[in-house]
């Protein structure tokens, strides 16, 4: 008996997994709700041929999911950008059974816009990066609540910068303050020393994460970066060697221009729109930084200034160029000393994402 190759897309739900597997000439033969469970999934899987490819959209929970369907079934599994997958629907319904049918059928035609799957490590370090990213969040939305309630009592004359120690005991010992506001500020600036401490606890984690990791080690000992740039491009980006060129880096980091070319007019739109707002940040914040220190990125620096370049067009310049740079010299730590998880899986070389029908 011959044995069917079938191609499935999994429509993921925190209950409730939506499972469309189709054949090589691209006709339905199962498209039904499976409980949230691997095992679940994958024997409703095997009952109806071998896998070919399968495709889950990325989301919340999904990787896991795809990690632990890879493991124990060998399927090959492949996350889906959620947002080309959106644009390539040629309807405006939207049902879990359709969701599914056509992340089926583009992995079936080789159409399917994939991101990567990063490995469980990978993942967790995230996890770390993000979470001391929502206290840094945290910490300035305290901060501009202290200032709003400072314009609101119309403080005037602090004796120093913002923020400094000299500040921070003028505004607690001001008179002008109301018995009530002196309170609010009491609980503003209790808060502020309690996300610090959160703050500083997540960087010694951080510490400890990569601590034997030769690539963040590598990372750490480049001019201009340190714990926490390191540790964000190692989370964010993973391996280097994922992408074939620095462009193509420069790009994932949000640092190339957005090209606004018609005919004969070449120009461009500022910096690309869909990009990672935080390593965006931390590339761009090392370009400042790099732009001070003595070196080829200051010589670069100073000679976009003389052309009468904004600062925003120089930093934005500078990390473009330099993560360009940082690319080639972190692949040659990655093929000196290869990721013990990458021996083990093949990576998946990124492909040019497929043109968007208007």
């Amino acid at each position: 008996m011959a044995i069917v190759t079938v191609y499935v897309g999994l429509d993921y739900h925190q209950d409730s997994i939506r499972v469309a597997i189709l054949n090589q000439e691209g006709r339905e033969l199962f498209n039904r709700d499976c409980p949230n469970d691997v095992e679940a999934v994958g024997e409703t899987i095997l009952k109806y041929g071998q896998v070919a490819h399968c495709a889950i959209e990325a989301c919340c929970g999904a990787a896991d999911f795809a990690e632990e369907l890879e493991r124990r079934y060998q399927f090959d599994v492949r996350l889906a950008h959620p947002g080309y997958v959106r644009k390539l629907k040629q309807s405006p319904d939207k049902t879990d059974c359709s969701d599914a049918f056509l992340l089926g059928d583009l992995i079936r035609v080789n159409y399917l816009p994939e991101v990567w799957l990063a490995p469980g490590p990978t993942r967790e370090l995230r996890r770390l990066t993000r979470y001391r990213q929502q206290l840094r969040q945290d910490k300035t939305l305290v901060k501009q609540r202290l200032l709003g309630l400072a314009r609101d009592e119309r403080l005037q004359g602090p004796p120093a910068n913002r923020w400094t120690k000299a500040w921070l005991a003028w505004i607690k010992q001001h008179p002008d303050l109301g018995q009530h506001a002196r309170w609010v500020l009491q609980q503003h600036l209790a808060r502020l020393e309690s996300l610090q401490k959160e703050i500083n606890a997540v960087e010694v984690e951080l510490e400890k994460a990569v601590a034997g990791d030769e690539l963040a080690q590598k990372l750490l000992s480049q001019p201009g970066i340190g714990l926490v740039t390191a540790v964000v491009l190692r989370a964010e980006i993973g391996r280097f060697q994922r992408f074939r060129t620095g462009k193509q880096l420069a790009r994932f980091c949000g640092v190339t221009p957005c090209n606004a070319s018609s005919g004969k007019r070449q120009a461009d739109a500022g910096l690309i729109r869909a990009a990672n707002r935080e390593l965006r940040t931390i590339v761009l914040e090392a370009a400042h930084r790099l732009g001070r220190q003595a070196g080829p990125w200051r010589e670069l620096n100073q000679r976009l200034r003389q052309q009468k370049k904004s600062g925003a067009v120089v930093a934005a310049a500078v990390a473009n160029r330099w993560i360009r740079w940082l690319y080639h010299q972190m692949v040659l730590v990655e093929t000196a000393t290869p990721d013990r998880e990458a021996a083990e899986k093949p990576l998946t070389t990124p492909q040019p994402m497929p043109s968007v029908p208007a």
